[in-house]
């Protein structure tokens, strides 16, 4: 683990019983295929937990159940000790849960700091009336702005949104996940489809963003594994393969099978 995470990760080991996330038993099937299979995962509060594993180890179905959009076949989902389990997408993130998806859906048209504002906007219900009440919306000016300071789009406010690079319209949907203000931020493969210098610029957002939040977030690339996680979980057949410090887990025989095919001096 590089050393910038130490002072965090020694920080939350005092409140190690505090887990803000929680999975009991989780299972999911598909017409009698197991995509996920008794999986319990506990994350602790305050820290960055990645979730690994080969393609098929059903990292993206785990994700949708925490979120709401599947419902586990049978298990629990609990948020600071809730169960939250069955609960619609919107319902969870009330509830203090945002997630951002590994495919961008942004409006081309709508300006940077317009998308912010929208955000902003749909808990208090006014975002639903955007194109009615487009003066209210400016009440939500001075914090869109902030939050495209912190990831780095202050320059872009004003540009529509699709006139952005890729890295760009990701930082933008990080944007719009703070913008809910979570307890818990899900962030689904946030470097997928980015070249080693956006990778870079990425690890650095999250860890800013990460400060005072905890984290889960799954990515096939094990330098942003390494870089950001605290602690990680191998998935593999939808199961709970192995868990620990990036150092422990990409020296286990059987993480190394599991992307190597054999145990050797290779390691993930």
């Amino acid at each position: 683990m590089p050393t910038e995470a130490s002072p965090k990760a020694s920080g939350s080991a005092g409140r190690a019983a505090s887990a803000l996330l929680e999975t009991r038993d989780l299972t999911k099937e598909f017409r009698g295929f197991r995509a996920v299979s008794d999986v319990s995962l506990r994350v602790v509060e305050g820290t960055v937990h990645a979730l690994v594993g080969p393609n098929g180890a059903g990292k993206t179905t785990l994700f949708n159940l925490l979120t709401g959009f599947l419902t586990p076949t049978s298990g629990e989902v609990l948020l600071a000790g809730r169960d939250v389990t069955g609960m619609q997408p919107e319902q969870i993130a009330h509830l203090g849960i945002a997630r951002s998806f590994q495919i961008t859906s942004l409006f081309d048209q709508m300006s940077v700091v317009d998308h912010v504002e929208l955000a902003l906007a749909s808990p208090t219900g006014l975002g639903y009336r955007f194109w009615r009440s487009s003066s209210a919306m400016k009440q939500f000016r001075p914090r869109a702005m902030e939050l495209l300071d912190e990831v780095g789009l202050t320059d872009r406010s004003g540009a529509a949104a699709g006139s952005l690079a890729y890295g760009q319209k990701r930082a933008l949907e990080l944007a719009l996940a703070l913008a809910l203000d979570p307890k818990l931020l899900l962030l689904d493969e946030p470097t997928a489809g980015m070249g080693l210098e956006d990778v870079d610029r990425t690890i650095a957002l999250v860890k800013k963003v990460a400060a005072g939040r905890t984290v889960v977030f799954v990515d096939h690339n094990m330098h942003v594994v390494g870089s950001l996680a605290d602690t990680v979980t191998v998935l593999q057949s939808g199961q709970v393969l192995a868990e620990g410090t990036y150092e422990e887990v990409r020296n286990d025989d059987k993480v190394i099978t599991a992307y190597l095919g054999q145990a050797g001096d290779q390691h993930v």
